[in-house]
């Protein structure tokens, strides 16, 4: 059984990576946790009030989360009515970062599905700055869902890998569950200018294959260029439904997200986006 995390600010973003979790795990036994952390909507406008004011408006706002939760359990029973899903509301006085660390460790969470953008919805911009956060400080798989992106199951993965880490099993596992489930091809993308691996690149390409046994796994080599490029022509030429990237030290993904904004180095998939972290957990 999977236990799928969803953080919610009650906006239409939120709804629609809601939607798209429902879709993707349909014939899937799975528990959603739908989790509001709402430490920022109380700190933000009452940090400077007095005790007894502050103690009012958080009372106030807790009800109103788990008001809004129970609603969207609600609402989202009577749309889909999948005897294979359960939900549970998790309303948190925490920041989001801290509340859905918490709550994956202890559930021992296989996936967080949130929306691209919240609330703001800033068209200008790839990711919201809550999304940035999670992606950099979550211990858990993250899959972003755009919220002009209309659900096609993935069965074209693309996973872009210069071989030098050994991944960790449990997220290879959840790639190639997913893989199985939707008959994905997998498409291992080598952005280099040279065709020859080393040895230890050698030992993690086997590897990778590995722990993909149900997946129609290909590798495929570009030049380099400009690696957020190569990417996204990549994807947008092959039509594939679904990003994976693993964040490392080192990484091409952690010197993207460890920049101001994600969208300084380009990369902006308009495509699911599932940030995998290469963390023993």
């Amino acid at each position: 059984m999977k236990n799928i995390l969803i953080p919610t600010d009650f906006s239409e973003n939120a709804d629609h990576a809601i939607s798209y979790a429902l879709n993707v795990f349909k014939c899937e036994r799975s528990n959603f946790f739908f989790v509001h952390a709402y430490a920022d909507e109380v700190y933000g406008p009452y940090h400077n009030v007095d005790k007894e004011t502050f103690d009012k408006q958080k009372n106030s706002i807790a009800k109103d989360s788990e008001n809004k939760l129970n609603k969207l359990i609600t609402d989202t029973q009577t749309k889909t009515h999948n005897p294979l899903h359960t939900y549970e509301a998790v309303s948190s006085f925490e920041s989001l970062v801290d509340a859905i660390n918490d709550f994956a460790d202890s559930k021992n969470i296989d996936l967080i599905i949130m929306g691209t953008k919240g609330k703001t919805a800033n068209s200008k911009i790839t990711f919201g700055s809550n999304t940035v956060q999670v992606f950099k400080y979550v211990k858990c798989p993250v899959l972003a869902v755009p919220d002009q992106y209309d659900y096609n199951q993935p069965k074209k993965i693309l996973f872009p890998s210069n071989y030098m880490l050994p991944y960790k099993r449990r997220e290879l596992k959840l790639l190639d569950n997913m893989a199985a489930e939707f008959k994905a091809e997998i498409h291992s993308l080598y952005i280099s200018d040279f065709e020859d691996l080393s040895l230890r690149q050698l030992d993690n390409k086997k590897f990778l294959e590995e722990s993909l046994p149900n997946a129609r796994l290909s590798f495929v080599r570009t030049g380099v260029e400009n690696r957020s490029k190569a990417i996204t022509t990549y994807f947008n030429e092959n039509k594939m439904d679904l990003l994976v990237m693993v964040n490392s030290r080192h990484s091409f993904l952690e010197d993207m997200l460890y920049r101001s904004t994600i969208d300084e180095i380009g990369l902006s998939p308009t495509i699911p986006f599932l940030v995998m972290q290469n963390l023993p957990r």
